[in-house]
């Protein structure tokens, strides 16, 4: 297991938000208030996380630290680089 800088429940926060998303964007999603409905939760759960508040947190390359490495695990890649 990689350890990362990231909380394991924000690093599943936002694999949870990129799978909602993609299931939004399929043509002709089922269940789209549904969908809609997780991903704002989802996004609240994300942007509100304590982990933001911390010194690591605190930068905007932080936010896209945790979109790369969420996107490396899920294309099976290894973290960090």
């Amino acid at each position: 297991m990689v350890r990362t800088m990231f909380p394991h429940d924000l690093v599943r926060a936002q694999h949870d938000w990129n799978r909602t998303y993609a299931a939004l964007a399929a043509p002709r999603p089922g269940n789209t208030t549904v969908l809609r409905r997780r991903l704002l939760r989802l996004s609240v759960e994300v942007f509100w996380h304590p982990f933001w508040s911390t010194g690591r947190g605190r930068s905007p390359a932080a936010r896209v630290a945790l979109r790369q490495h969420v996107h490396a695990q899920e294309q099976g890649e290894v973290w960090p680089r």
